[in-house]
């Protein structure tokens, strides 16, 4: 598979992980950058995704894949998290030290206001592999007066 489309896979783990923060952090354990492979890999195990499903998106053999994370990434983790007498029994263990950590983006409640005399604050609260849950809270004041609300009828009757 070449570069860019191995790039595109498991992008997900974007939305939910600060990737970025992440593969500087482990590039300092491991003295030197990620390669492509291992932040993929990593980003595959972010979504949910066990070593084999990761070998069968990316085509690859399976034991090639948890060999892979075995050598590279799995030390990598445990020595950034302090975690270097456990041993990773589960995938799993991978995406929840990270949230744990401080690893998953936080979300402010974002405010907009509008043209209209409204103010609404929107909460993105939970995240998972396919869902998103937004809870939006919108208050509104609308207020005519009876000579605004008159005038008005009065504008529409002369179109």
């Amino acid at each position: 598979m070449p570069i860019l489309a191995i790039n595109k896979q498991f992008i997900e783990a974007e939305k939910v992980f600060d990737l970025d923060r992440l593969y500087d952090d482990l590039a300092a354990v491991k003295g030197k950058g990620l390669t492509t492979t291992e932040k993929v890999y990593l980003r595959g195990l972010l979504c949910g995704h066990s070593p084999t499903e990761i070998a069968d998106k990316l085509n690859k053999a399976r034991n090639t894949v948890a060999v892979n994370l075995s050598n590279t990434l799995y030390p990598y983790l445990k020595r950034l998290l302090n975690k270097e007498d456990y041993r990773i029994n589960n995938w799993r263990n991978v995406s929840q030290w990270l949230k744990e950590v401080g690893y998953e983006r936080s979300f402010e409640p974002l405010t907009m206001i509008t043209a209209l005399p409204a103010q609404a604050t929107i909460n993105i609260e939970k995240i998972k592999k396919d869902q998103l849950l937004i809870n939006v809270n919108i208050q509104m004041i609308a207020s005519l007066s009876p000579h605004t609300y008159y005038a008005n009828l009065i504008d529409d009757d002369n179109e």
